[in-house]
């Protein structure tokens, strides 16, 4: 499913117009990613959580040469998702 096939779906099942729909959603997905950048953790009920995690530095090796490299310490961004999703998905009730 694409960002457009959700957008459609949300505006066919909320009665809106696909631009009020996707207005909407950019709206949610924007208040996660400034939650999360601020380091907050965004727990959506029955779905799942958002939330940011940090990776050490490290060593790597380049593929092509072999040669050792330095990786920098970075954030990411972790999902976990809720136990009603995984069950869903599962198909348990």
């Amino acid at each position: 499913m694409t960002k457009a096939d959700l957008i459609e779906a949300i505006a066919d099942k909320a009665d809106l117009s696909k631009a009020k729909a996707e207005e909407a959603l950019n709206i949610t997905l924007d208040e996660i990613k400034k939650s999360v950048t601020k380091g907050d953790t965004v727990q959506l009920v029955g779905f799942g959580s958002f939330s940011s995690g940090s990776r050490k530095a490290r060593m790597g090796r380049n593929p092509k040469t072999g040669e050792a490299i330095k990786i920098a310490a970075s954030k990411t961004v972790k999902f976990s998702a809720g136990k009603a999703f995984k069950d869903s998905v599962n198909k348990r009730k």
